[in-house]
C-alpha cells in the first residue's frame, strides 16, 4: 500500500482538528463569549502545534532522506502544506473575530484601542498606566550591530518605532507586554448602557512617550510581533546526574530553543520587519504570518466575565454517581460493586471524598497514585498530604515529562516529599502516562484493595471540561495487577505477567492486533464482527494497516476520534468498512475506550493510551478490560449516543472538509445526551431505592 493514499500525515490531521475548533468560535447558535473562547483555544492549540510538531518537523527535514523513512512522508514537503493551511486557517480567524467584534458592538460592548478614548476613559487610563503598568516595562533599544535579547517563547512583545518629524531620526525598541503578571483586558469606565474594554498592549501604546521621555521623539508607532520556539526538550543522556538536575537544565535550554514561527502585525513598516527577521535569522524555509494587530488570542480564555448569562453556556450541575450516596463510605459503596465515574456529568468530589475518605480511615495502610498533571491548587496533594499526617504510607509516582508541566511537577514533587510522601519521578526513558490509584486496607489480618483507573488525570480543574472515566473497583484481577504496576515503578523493569490490565510499552500494541485479528476471523466465519473505539488520535500505522485489513475482512468499524486520525476511512477496496466521525464540543473529548464484538461476547476496554506510536512504545500506559455488566452496557450506551450526534459531529475523512454529520429529523447534541442518560440512570435508582 503506498503511504501517500492510506495515510494522513498526523501534522496535517491535526490541523484538520483545530479548523473544527475554529468552526466553533464561527458557529452561531454558540453563546458570544464562548465563541471568544474557542478562538482563544484555537489559538493556543496552534501555540503548541508549532512548539511540538512543526519543530520536530523542522528537525527532520534536516537529515536528509532518513527522515522520510523516520515519518514515512517527507517532512520538507509537509512543512510546506502546513504553511499553506495554516495561513488560510489564519485569515479565516482574522474574519470570525472581526465579525464577533461586531456582534459585541450591536450589544453594546465596545473593544476599543488607546485612539478612541474619550477624556473620562483616557483619564483611568493613564492613572492604570502610571500606578500598575509602567513599573512593570522594561524596554530594550534594538542597535545595529547588537543582538536582540532572548525572546521569551509565546510571549507578546510591542515592536516600536520612536520617531523625530524635525530631524527625522529614528531609532527602534522592544518591549516584552507583561500579561503574566497583567491582565490582558481591563474593563473602562461606562458611557451611558455601553460598557467598554481595552487591550494591555493599547494601554502600553497609550504611555510609550511616559516611558521613551528622555529621548526627543515625538511619533511613536508600535507593532505587535510574537516567536514561537522548539519546546521539544533535549535530555542529554548522562547517567551519573540526577534526572530532575538534567530536566531543570533542559527547561533553562528550552528558553533557548531555535525559533519555529514569527507573527507580527502586518501594518509594520517594511525596515523594521527586515531588522527583526535579519535579527532572528529567519531564511525563506521559516514559517513567518502577518497578521492582524493583537496576538496571543488564548487570552481570550480568560476574558472578563461582563454579566450577561446569554454570552454563556448555562452551567452544567454534575449529577451524583447513582452508587455514590451522601454522607456514606464511598469505599464500602466500591466494595459492593464496580463503580465508573463519568467527568464533568460526575463530579471530579467524588475522587477527592474517596481520597478523604482513605486519608482518615483508621485501617487504610497505604496510598499509591500516578501524577500526570495536576490542578493548580490541587486537592488531591492536599487529601495526599493528610493522610501522610494521618500515618499512612503514600506513595506517588510524578512524571517529570508532562510536557509544558515539567516546573510545576519539580515544585509539586518536592512539596509532596517535604511532607514524608515517598516520590518516584517516572520510570527512565519511559514516560507514566497511565491514571492508577491504590488503597491498601488490613483489618483483622484480611487485605483489601480498592483501585481507580482511569482515561484522564486526577485533577480537578480539567475534570470540569474534559470527559473522562474513571472506573472503581475491587475485582481482584484487576487490583492484584494495579499493585503489580506499582511494583514495577518502585523497582523499575521488574517485569510480571499480567493477565487482565494490558501495559504499554510491554503488551498494548500485541494485544489491539489480537483483538482485531480475532474480529476478523469472525467476519471471515460469515458471524457478527465489529469494532467500536472512541480515542482523541491514532495515527500508529501498524495498527491502522490491521483495521484496513478487518475492514477488507468485512468487519464493521466505528471511530468516534476527536483530534489526529491518519487513518482515511471510506476508501474503495481498503476501509469501506470504516467510518469516522469528530465531536467537538463544550467539553473536550478526552475519553478512550474500545468495544470489541467478540462473537456477541463483547471485550470492552478503557485506557489511558491513544493509538498513537509514542502512546504504544514510549509510555507507560494502562488499558483496562470492563467487567461489569452494568457498566459495559453503559459504555455501549454512550458509545452509540456519541455516534448519533448530528449537531457537534464531523464526518472525518480523505478531504478534511470537516462537513458536519447530516442533521436528522431532530437535532441530536450528545454531550446533552449523555448527560440527561445519567440523569435518568441516576432517578432510576434513586425510585428504587
Amino acid at each position: 500500500m503506498t503511504m501517500s493514499k492510506t495515510y494522513i500525515p498526523k501534522e496535517i490531521s491535526w490541523l484538520s482538528f483545530n479548523e473544527r475548533v475554529l468552526q466553533e468560535a464561527e458557529n452561531k447558535e454558540i453563546p458570544l463569549i464562548e465563541r471568544f473562547k474557542f478562538l482563544g483555544i484555537y489559538s493556543n492549540n496552534l501555540d503548541e502545534y508549532f512548539r511540538v510538531r512543526v519543530a520536530t518537523l523542522k528537525r527532520l527535514s534536516q537529515i536528509g532522506v532518513k527522515s522520510k523513512n523516520i515519518l514515512g512522508y517527507n517532512p520538507k514537503s509537509t512543512l510546506k502544506k502546513v504553511h499553506e493551511i495554516v495561513l488560510l486557517q489564519n485569515a479565516k480567524f482574522e474574519k470570525i473575530y472581526s465579525s464577533l467584534i461586531q456582534e459585541l458592538d450591536k450589544h453594546k460592548i465596545h473593544i476599543i484601542n488607546e485612539k478612541q478614548l474619550n477624556s473620562q476613559q483616557a483619564e483611568f487610563v493613564r492613572n492604570y498606566f502610571i500606578g500598575e503598568v509602567r513599573t512593570r516595562l522594561m524596554p530594550y533599544l534594538i542597535e545595529k550591530d547588537s543582538e536582540l535579547p532572548n525572546l521569551t517563547d509565546d510571549a507578546i512583545y510591542l515592536a516600536i518605532c520612536l520617531f523625530n518629524k524635525e530631524n527625522e531620526k529614528k531609532r527602534y525598541a522592544i518591549l516584552e507586554i507583561p500579561t503574566d503578571v497583567l491582565p490582558r483586558f481591563t474593563i473602562l469606565p461606562e458611557i451611558g448602557d455601553d460598557k467598554y474594554i481595552i487591550f494591555l498592549d493599547d494601554i502600553i501604546r497609550f504611555g510609550l512617550k511616559d516611558i521613551f521621555f528622555i529621548f526627543e521623539f515625538d511619533e511613536f508607532s508600535a507593532y505587535t510581533i510574537k516567536l514561537t520556539k522548539d519546546a521539544e526538550l533535549e535530555i542529554a543522556d548522562d547517567i551519573s546526574e540526577s534526572f530532575i538536575d538534567k530536566l531543570s537544565r533542559s527547561l533553562h535550554q528550552r528558553k533557548w530553543g531555535s525559533p519555529v514561527r514569527f507573527i507580527y502585525d502586518r501594518k509594520m513598516p517594511d525596515d523594521l520587519l527586515k531588522i527583526l527577521t535579519k535579527k532572528l535569522n529567519f531564511g525563506p524555509d521559516d514559517v513567518v504570518i502577518p497578521s492582524d494587530r493583537y496576538h496571543n488570542f488564548k487570552d481570550f480564555m480568560r476574558f472578563p466575565n461582563l454579566g450577561k448569562k446569554k454570552f454563556y453556556y448555562e452551567p452544567l450541575i454534575p449529577i451524583s454517581h447513582r452508587d455514590i450516596q451522601p454522607g456514606k463510605s464511598i469505599l464500602s459503596a466500591i466494595k459492593k460493586k464496580d463503580i465508573m465515574l463519568y467527568f464533568p456529568y460526575h463530579p471530579f468530589d467524588h475522587f477527592i471524598d474517596l481520597l478523604r475518605e482513605a486519608s482518615i480511615d483508621p485501617y487504610i495502610t497505604s496510598i499509591q497514585i500516578t501524577l500526570y498533571r495536576l490542578a493548580r491548587n490541587s486537592s488531591v496533594v492536599n487529601a495526599l498530604l493528610n493522610a501522610v499526617r494521618n500515618g499512612k504510607n503514600v506513595t506517588t509516582v510524578v512524571e517529570l515529562q508532562a510536557r509544558f508541566d515539567e516546573e510545576a511537577n519539580i515544585l509539586w514533587g518536592n512539596k509532596l516529599q517535604e511532607e514524608g510522601v515517598k516520590v518516584i519521578y517516572g520510570v527512565p526513558g519511559l514516560k507514566v502516562h497511565s491514571k492508577l490509584l491504590l488503597i491498601t486496607r488490613v483489618k483483622n489480618d484480611v487485605t483489601q484493595r480498592y483501585a481507580a483507573i482511569g482515561t484522564g488525570n486526577f485533577n480537578e480543574d480539567t475534570a470540569r471540561i474534559y470527559t473522562d472515566h474513571l472506573l472503581l473497583t475491587t475485582n481482584l484481577k484487576i487490583t492484584n495487577e494495579v499493585l503489580k504496576a506499582f511494583n514495577f515503578f518502585n523497582v523499575n523493569y521488574k517485569k510480571d505477567n499480567y493477565y487482565h490490565l494490558v501495559l504499554s510499552p510491554f503488551s498494548l500494541r500485541n494485544k489491539i492486533n489480537l483483538l482485531i485479528e480475532n474480529e476478523i476471523k469472525f467476519a471471515k466465519a460469515g458471524k457478527k464482527a465489529f469494532i467500536h473505539l472512541k480515542l482523541n488520535n491514532i495515527t500508529d500505522s501498524e495498527i491502522i494497516n490491521s483495521l484496513y485489513e478487518a475492514s477488507e475482512a468485512g468487519v464493521s468499524i466505528k471511530l468516534i476520534v476527536r483530534g489526529m486520525i491518519s487513518l482515511v476511512p471510506g476508501l474503495k477496496d481498503v476501509s469501506e468498512n470504516i467510518k469516522a466521525i469528530g465531536i467537538v464540543d463544550r467539553f473536550l473529548e478526552h475519553s478512550r475506550f474500545m468495544i470489541f464484538c467478540n462473537g456477541g461476547n463483547e471485550e470492552i476496554y478503557i485506557s489511558s493510551a491513544d493509538l498513537m506510536t509514542r502512546n504504544i512504545e514510549h509510555r507507560i500506559e494502562v488499558t483496562c478490560p470492563v467487567f461489569d455488566k452494568t457498566i459495559k452496557n453503559e459504555l455501549k450506551r454512550i458509545f452509540d449516543i456519541q455516534w448519533k450526534d448530528n449537531v457537534k459531529a464531523r464526518k472525518l475523512d480523505a478531504s478534511l472538509t470537516n462537513k458536519f454529520v447530516k442533521p436528522g429529523e431532530e437535532p441530536f447534541q450528545s454531550q446533552v445526551e449523555v448527560y440527561k442518560y445519567l440523569q435518568k440512570a441516576k432517578n432510576k435508582t434513586s425510585e428504587k431505592s
